[in-house]
């Protein structure tokens, strides 16, 4: 591996043109290829060889990545650059590909399908900081070029990070894909990133993920506190940490479109400092452009959804189609659109805000897993919740009048009900939800989205909430420097992550793990209820136990996040170009009542005949694809990773050959049942070039068709 620093900045091309006496003119027709002025401190250059090291797998291979055992520091207080970054992969890899045998990698999908040996990819790789107008939390952008890159027929995908995630969050979704087609790939972490600031020591990590304390260096993300403003916060609630995402102050969400759109830019120019036709002046002409260079707008989850925002906000023309998967779109609300799933009931309720649903399942799920219809049969529902604190969800709520029922499973009932009555969630999304709660995925969406929304710092810790390590009994102690040193490597950006937990400040007792938080109001270890109900009311601006209006300092906090949810809206408006969303029916973090489904009917309404974009939902699919590994989900649900890969292939042809894109509709992939063998492609139906009628997602007199 060889390394190298490129020097840029807005100055550059100037002071280099005027050295050359080359002047924009002297080129007739063309461009030189500039720096973007939105580039902060150097570009930070590898080249890897496919032998030792690689693009794609770090060096790892795909034996490497299925390993159950990760790659380790040969120091574990200071692990070097390249161990950072090669655990990074396994993780960000595996956190989002089922590697389990029997599973589709290495048949369907992974990196030795389709390509040769091990699948490492040789290539560049160039990582930067970008300006984003947050001094404490920039924005990183990265690009990969395949040693097969054809400059001739140039090709670009993007791949911004799923989650919130670091900046190669993608790596093994859009990123794979991308590089196994020969298209440079450009990520970025969308100003979400796994950037952590340690409170009391002031340490954050560099670009690439190595930690420093000094304040002139820069960092993903320094809490926007003085010496003397952190010595009182940490006199107040020692050993507390801040993470980007959650504590920039700023609204990444409302930006991501335009990060994707910069990071495209900064592709286009390291594509050309690389290809470009020299002017003998030592300058380059920009011959890699927007109209030669086939660009896809990718990845999944919340990178589908930045991805998608992007072709909606894309004026330069530098988008020529979108394929995402699962995507996190907040569909403007048109009361005009109903959906509607065969001879089930019409649902006008649609396109609830992220964090509307979301603060909805962190109260009410915890009860709702008890329920006899599910808990029962629920993957992994007695593994990661506790039976007693379900019950104490449960006599909670019945207590603040928020369930009814005599008894724990009626209660539980009524918990169930709600979410799927009166907030739209899918049925077939009831067995995987209790294993998410039980991972705190909707608590830590609710915590981490409202400080975002509402641009929140650390020190207001919203909710009574903050960020520590703790321990066995739920106490805050101090991070270790073993976790700290990993962080950039094993954090998902958005804690409960990599030893970091969410903790309840106000809890009965004092400061305690959320997960483990008993709430003043009920004396009971009810998972810090009071906390969530706090999150609820600020996403809705509604006090759920009141149903009347926040005042004073709630309401103003609530009326700062409705304005940071209207900013991240999503318009429908794909300018025509042809674009693909896959969804899983059984997704439990984004319900498609709310994303998918009320997306694409916006899009129809708002684009009309021009449309083109195509909706396949997948049955027996979900969002969290490494969960198929484990007994429960193996036998029920498929990889909705090897429909992701068919929608780009899809769009290619489209793109490449003018191959139309087959209608919408619902693929049924067909469960692998007792025992889980190995996936073939009986369970694994194609998206159909022509589906039968009764399996056609329609657009009709305002109404999304679903079929059963």
């Amino acid at each position: 591996m060889t390394i190298r620093t490129l020097l840029i900045g807005p100055a550059g091309l100037a002071v280099a043109l005027s050295l050359t006496g080359c002047k924009l003119e002297d080129i007739p027709g063309k461009a030189l290829n500039q720096t973007p002025d939105f580039l902060i401190g150097e570009v930070h250059y590898r080249a890897y060889d496919g032998v030792t090291n690689d693009l794609l797998t770090a060096g790892l291979g795909a034996s490497g990545l299925a390993s159950a055992t990760a790659p380790t520091f040969a120091d574990s207080l200071n692990p070097s650059p390249a161990e950072l970054r090669r655990l990074a992969i396994y993780n960000n890899y595996r956190a989002l590909v089922d590697t389990s045998p029997g599973g589709g990698y290495g048949s369907f999908f992974g990196p030795q399908v389709g390509g040769e040996g091990e699948g490492l990819i040789a290539g560049e790789e160039f990582l930067a900081f970008i300006d984003a107008g947050n001094d404490q939390a920039p924005v990183t952008v990265m690009v990969q070029i395949p040693h097969h890159f054809d400059p001739d027929q140039p090709c670009m995908v993007t791949a911004p990070s799923s989650g919130s995630r670091g900046v190669y969050g993608a790596i093994g979704t859009a990123g794979e894909w991308g590089l196994k087609k020969g298209c440079a790939v450009v990520y970025t972490d969308k100003g979400t990133g796994t950037g952590s600031f340690n409170l009391e020591t002031g340490a954050a990590q560099r670009i690439d993920g190595s930690l420093s304390s000094d304040p002139e260096v820069d960092v993903q993300f320094r809490a926007n506190l003085d010496e003397a403003g952190r010595a009182a916060f940490n006199a107040a609630y020692p050993n507390r940490v801040a993470f980007k995402h959650a504590h920039s102050g700023s609204n990444p969400e409302a930006d991501w479109g335009q990060h994707v759109l910069a990071s495209i830019e900064f592709g286009f120019y390291v594509l050309n400092e690389q290809f470009g036709q020299q002017t003998g002046h030592g300058q380059r002409v920009m011959t890699i452009n927007p109209d030669n260079t086939l660009v896809i707008a990718s990845s999944v989850s919340n990178g589908g959804g930045a991805s998608v925002r992007a072709a909606e906000q894309d004026e330069r023309g530098l988008i020529d189609g979108v394929a995402v998967s699962e995507p996190n779109v907040n569909p403007l609300p048109d009361s005009a659109i109903t959906i509607r799933q065969g001879n089930g009931g019409v649902i006008s309720a649609h396109s609830r805000s992220l964090l509307d649903y979301t603060t909805a399942l962190a109260v009410y799920q915890g009860c709702a897993n008890r329920a006899p219809a599910i808990r029962d049969d629920a993957p992994f529902n007695a593994v990661l919740n506790d039976v007693s604190v379900n019950e104490n969800i449960c006599t909670a709520l019945a207590a603040k009048g928020l369930v009814t029922g005599a008894t724990l499973d009626e209660q539980a009932t009524d918990a169930l009900r709600i979410l799927n009555e009166e907030f739209a969630v899918q049925p077939e999304q009831n067995l995987v939800a209790p294993s998410h709660f039980g991972v705190s995925v909707a608590q830590s969406i609710a915590m981490t989205y409202a400080n975002a929304y509402g641009g929140f710092a650390v020190e207001d810790r919203l909710c009574g909430l903050s960020l520590a390590a703790t321990d066995g009994s739920g106490a805050v102690m101090p991070l270790t420097d073993a976790q700290e040193a990993a962080l950039f490597s094993a954090s998902n950006g958005i804690p409960p992550t990599a030893g970091v937990n969410q903790v309840y400040d106000e809890a009965s007792g004092g400061a305690t793990n959320l997960k483990q938080a008993s709430s003043n109001s009920s004396g009971l270890a009810d998972f810090g209820l009071d906390a969530l109900l706090c999150l609820r009311g600020l996403a809705t601006g509604v006090d759920p136990l009141t149903d009347t209006a926040l005042s004073g300092t709630a309401a103003d906090q609530a009326s700062a996040i409705a304005a940071g949810i209207a900013a991240i809206r999503s318009s429908g408006d794909l300018g025509g170009r042809p674009a693909v969303i896959v969804t899983g029916r059984a997704d439990a973090i984004l319900p498609i009542n709310h994303t998918s489904r009320p997306y694409f009917g916006l899009n129809r309404k708002v684009e009309g005949a021009d449309s083109g974009l195509r909706y396949y939902e997948v049955l027996n699919a979900h969002h969290l694809d490494a969960f198929n590994a484990f007994p429960g989900f193996n036998e029920r649900y498929l990889p909705l990773h090897h429909y992701y890969i068919q929608a780009l292939d899809l769009l290619w042809a489209r793109l490449n050959d003018g191959t139309e894109l087959p209608p919408s509709q619902v693929v049924r992939a067909v469960p692998r049942g007792a025992g889980a063998p190995a996936l073939s492609e009986a369970n694994l139906p194609l998206v159909a070039e022509e589906p039968a009628p009764e399996d056609r997602i329609l657009f009709s007199d305002n109404q999304v068709r679903i079929p059963d």
